[in-house]
């Protein structure tokens, strides 16, 4: 069977929820602790490979943040602050950065200039990264102030991971996967766990409209009805 493209279950808004930590507890306890407005660093550095999870948990944290009835800012990318009022962005309670490890000249500047007065208003600067701190094409000033704060690799999940992160996730929604439905998925479908996940809710929404358990028939039936196979 040709692989199945899960492109019809739009996925969920990033959450802790939907996270799926594997190795990385302590990031994530760490990164609760930033949302929770509980920490007393300025800066959160997450570095590590693409698919890791760390635009997930950025958009988690500015998402749990806001939830607590204050300003946060979520930036794809470096870029984005270029043309942002950097005064406004330092009156927040946190400013999230995506790609940092992409950022320009300019970008930087405004880096700098935005870790310097978020630390003197009591704000938060968190960001994201392929590489490490070490390794940042950045001006030295600004790896010092990202090095003044926490700094954590998120570790992707190995595929011998997924199975148990997928039964984790279900029992978290409220159902039981069995060990074939994960099979199936892991078999016939991408296998990035931002697709699987937004899969399984939009599978567990589908069992509870039409109340029926999840089963292997119940998954082959909806997928190939609702995302035919490619030809």
């Amino acid at each position: 069977m040709e692989q199945l493209v899960f492109e019809l279950a739009a996925p969920e808004p990033p959450s802790f929820e939907n996270f799926l930590p594997g190795h990385n507890a302590e990031v994530v306890a760490a990164v609760a602790r930033f949302a929770a407005g509980e920490s007393a660093e300025t800066g959160l550095l997450l570095w590590g490979a693409p698919g890791a999870g760390k635009t997930h948990l950025l958009k988690a944290v500015v998402r749990a943040v806001g939830v607590r009835g204050v300003a946060a800012t979520f930036c794809p990318d470096p870029g984005t602050l270029e043309g942002a009022d950097v005064g406004a962005l330092a009156a927040q309670a946190l400013v999230a950065v995506d790609g940092i490890d992409g950022a320009s000249a300019a970008a930087q500047a405004r880096v700098f200039t935005l870790y310097n007065a978020l630390k003197a208003n009591g704000g938060q600067l968190m960001a994201a990264s392929r590489l490490p701190l070490a390794a940042l094409p950045v001006r030295e000033d600004v790896r010092t102030r990202l090095g003044w704060g926490l700094v954590y690799e998120v570790l992707p999940l190995a595929d011998s991971d997924k199975p148990a992160a997928l039964s984790d996730y279900a029992r978290r929604r409220g159902f039981t996967l069995g060990d074939d439905v994960i099979r199936y998925l892991l078999a016939h479908g991408r296998r990035d766990m931002t697709a699987l996940c937004a899969t399984l809710a939009a599978l567990d929404r589908h069992s509870l409209s039409t109340k029926r358990a999840i089963t292997v028939p119940l998954l082959r039936d909806w997928l190939q009805r609702d995302m035919p196979l490619g030809g």
